[in-house]
């Protein structure tokens, strides 16, 4: 066959057309109503039939189940909905991701849509340069709906022309012709590009365009999307390896609820596709079984004349071949296209009712690890979710409050080992605060990368403003797990010289902690909010003066107690020394309140 590398590259361009089309689309509505979507999910999941609907018309607006799959997952992974709540939902998207097919089906065949892909991108471009973020994000729209069907258009002639080359036809049709086995090996095919492209809307494309060519029957495209709607699975899946118990169970719940779907259906395989046929033919444009057959008696050289030329431009005998081949077509994208939709919706209608023992069922396969809570791992944010950029803003400032919640609880560490008798009750816990301070070190790393990541993506301005805050809030939190561990080498040098301190100074240091622990709990009810206030920065203020005037009263007494004799240099200066610590630590509190209230004045 006359299928050269250069070739080979076009068809991969092609894809990647469509691909980066459908996502520019889909991040282009996200940013237009990532606020609202994060807001509809959070509301409209109540009970089961208002998730369901939530999914369907989520995955119907952003064109990618994947991406609303990995939205929930991310929801459940910081606590914004529960496991029953992410399961209707992604019920919902299985729906909404059909939506794509009928797209493809109504104008990628019947009409050549890519002829009007240029003008939509010229009419894309004033709304690009708008000085409203919002028109910017209905321009990108505009532009990925455009690529998206330029790619399909290309991706159709990208193709190997096999209609020229019968010995691999008859490879193809080795494989076809095996009764159910053909069935289930091209459902594994079609779970295994699914995985491959990331996209069940591609493979989707893929599946039409073979069996509009009559590469593959209408009976081996059905069994490919079923594969399909197992191997959209698998991103959700991905974005949950490293997240917690409860979204991991929900993308579990999410292969379970499709692979039992596609089990079911294999048992009725053959009765619901003759049914989707018998539909298809008498109510709509023609028989789907019926292309295999036509051009298997159409010569492979008329097949390209009529698939290329204008219809004015052909003989009478030509036009009608070629109005049979388009109404053909046609007729296969419509019965995929309702084969895809009515089984998602008969398997939502069927599953709806066993929510309860899914969630049973994945609470029990996926269990809680028994592993020492201090490992090191981000409850909110795992890289892997950041496809969802606008909505993992959220994820991030959930993430910074865990960490400030981490601090305060390092701090607790500190008081204990002041107070600790025990010496070696006392060495472990100085050890357990030297890995507290070395998890801190990797959190405030992997926060900001992530933070990074994110404003380098597709963002509202509302979230980039965001952004810069976030980071400083990051950066200050680590300083106040550095303080801890220097006050803990205070104590500990303290401690190995056996330096004692008066009644006072125990009093004082006491009271010094009681400022900082103010100071905390004030800084992680801010950090909890959801849009803090500058008026909020208020209370951390006073208690920052209070530490501040304090340290200051210790600092003149313990200059006139060390010249009276009243406890040695030494012991003044470790006493010092933590009193001082105190100090910075409350300066870096109050930067992090600062840092997540101030936003709101930029």
């Amino acid at each position: 066959m006359d299928y050269s590398f250069f070739d080979f590259l076009k068809l991969i361009g092609s894809l990647g057309m469509f691909l980066y089309g459908m996502k520019v689309m889909s991040e282009g509505l996200q940013k237009a109503t990532g606020d609202k979507l994060r807001s509809i999910l959070s509301a409209m999941t109540n009970n089961r039939v208002m998730g369901v609907l939530t999914g369907v018309m989520i995955t119907a607006l952003i064109q990618s189940s994947s991406a609303t799959t990995v939205m929930v997952v991310s929801f459940v992974n910081a606590g914004l909905l529960s496991l029953a709540q992410s399961i209707s939902v992604i019920m919902g998207a299985n729906v909404g991701t059909t939506v794509t097919a009928w797209i493809i089906s109504l104008f990628g065949f019947k009409i050549s849509i890519s002829a009007f892909s240029l003008p939509v991108i010229a009419i894309s471009i004033p709304f690009l340069f708008s000085k409203s973020s919002k028109r910017k994000s209905i321009g990108e729209f505009l532009i990925g709906f455009a690529l998206l069907f330029l790619g399909l258009d290309y991706l159709k002639n990208s193709v190997p022309d096999i209609q020229n080359n019968p010995e691999i036809l008859g490879f193809l049709k080795e494989y076809t012709s095996m009764g159910y086995l053909s069935i289930l090996l091209f459902l594994l095919i079609g779970t295994i590009v699914t995985v491959i492209v990331q996209s069940s809307s591609a493979t989707m494309a893929i599946t039409l365009i073979m069996c509009s060519k009559g590469w593959i029957s209408f009976e081996i495209a059905a069994a490919m999307i079923l594969g399909e709607n197992i191997g959209t699975t698998i991103t959700a899946n991905l974005a949950a390896l490293s997240a917690n118990v409860s979204a991991k169970r929900a993308a579990f719940a999410h292969l379970l609820f499709n692979l039992f779907g596609v089990c079911w259906m294999l048992i009725f395989f053959y009765p619901f596709t003759r049914m989707i046929a018998w539909l298809v033919t008498n109510y709509g444009p023609g028989d789907p079984y019926e292309i295999t057959s036509f051009l298997s008696t159409v010569s492979p050289s008329i097949v390209d004349q009529v698939t290329e030329s204008p219809t004015g431009s052909l003989t009478p005998d030509l036009t009608a071949i070629q109005t049979k081949l388009v109404t053909l077509q046609v007729a296969v994208s419509y019965a995929l296209s309702l084969f895809h939709t009515i089984f998602n919706i008969l398997n939502v209608c069927i599953m709806i009712w066993f929510v309860k023992f899914y969630v049973y069922f994945c609470s029990k396969v996926i269990k809680p690890k028994t592993t020492d809570e201090e490992e090191f791992h981000l409850q909110y944010i795992p890289s892997r979710m950041l496809s969802t950029s606008e909505l993992s803003v959220l994820q991030a400032k959930k993430e910074i409050a865990q960490f400030g919640e981490r601090a305060r609880q390092m701090f607790d560490f500190v008081k204990s080992y002041y107070h600790e008798k025990d010496e070696n009750n006392g060495i472990n816990l100085f050890n357990r605060i030297e890995k507290y301070e070395k998890i801190s070190d990797h959190i405030e790393i992997e926060i900001a990368n992530y933070i990074n990541d994110l404003s380098e993506g597709r963002l509202s301005f509302e979230a980039k403003s965001e952004i810069h805050s976030l980071i400083l809030a990051d950066t200050e939190i680590e300083s106040i797990t550095d303080a801890c561990l220097n006050m803990a080498r205070v104590i500990k040098h303290r401690n190995e010289k056996n330096s004692p301190f008066t009644d006072e100074m125990h009093q004082n240091v006491t009271k010094m902690f009681s400022y900082v622990d103010k100071a905390l709990s004030r800084m992680t009810e801010v950090l909890h909010l959801n849009e803090p206030l500058p008026s909020d920065v208020n209370a951390s203020y006073n208690i920052e003066n209070e530490i501040n005037n304090f340290r200051n009263s210790l600092k003149m007494r313990n200059f006139e107690a060390v010249n009276t004799k009243k406890y040695a240099y030494q012991d003044g200066i470790y006493y010092m020394d933590i009193i001082a610590a105190c100090e910075r630590m409350g300066d870096y509190i109050l930067n992090v309140v600062q840092a997540v209230t101030d936003k709101k004045l930029k």
